[in-house]
């Protein structure tokens, strides 16, 4: 499976749509979107989306005035081992699609740019007051934050683009 082009019922080629974007910014939709009901789910997606992004405000402020100043973890070893385990996952896999010149690196170093900044923020708010905080916060700015900088970079400059 050396090709990465997706196949199937729509092409997917995309293609620029000027019309009606109203920041001046080009579209990009999948070349069958006009003949089919792909516009009107994707304007029913961002409706349903944008409300669930909104409704989770109250829910955010229930979070932080309902939730204890300390809790205990049972896991926590597993849940740290995990995290680094996805953000090394991350790492390797766009490194290696990287070299094989595969568009899908853009995804994975989307991801774990997120998982990096998780990672740090986590990290700065869950460790003990002196030693423990002033090396969660070097790891964060000194390696954390830079490459999930990095990452999001690289994600922003290798997604395909449409042919001019």
């Amino acid at each position: 499976m050396a090709s990465t082009q997706l196949t199937g019922v729509h092409s997917l080629r995309p293609v620029r749509v000027d019309a009606g974007s109203g920041s001046g910014a080009p579209l990009i939709l999948p070349k069958a979107a006009a003949a089919s009901t792909f516009p009107l789910l994707l304007r029913r997606a961002a409706t349903v989306l944008t409300v669930l992004g909104l409704a989770m405000i109250p829910w955010l402020v229930f979070l932080h005035t309902g939730l204890p100043a300390t809790a205990q973890a049972s896991h926590w070893a597993w849940t740290w081992t995990g995290l680094d385990s996805f953000e090394a996952l991350g790492l390797l896999a766009t490194g290696l699609l990287l070299r094989r010149g595969d568009c899908r690196a853009c995804l994975t170093s989307a991801a774990t740019s997120a998982l990096l900044l998780v990672d740090a923020w986590f990290d700065t708010m869950t460790a003990a007051p002196g030693p423990d905080f002033e090396l969660a916060v070097l790891m964060a700015v000194f390696a954390e934050l830079p490459l999930a900088v990095a990452c999001a970079v690289l994600a922003t400059r290798t997604i395909p683009r449409p042919a001019r």
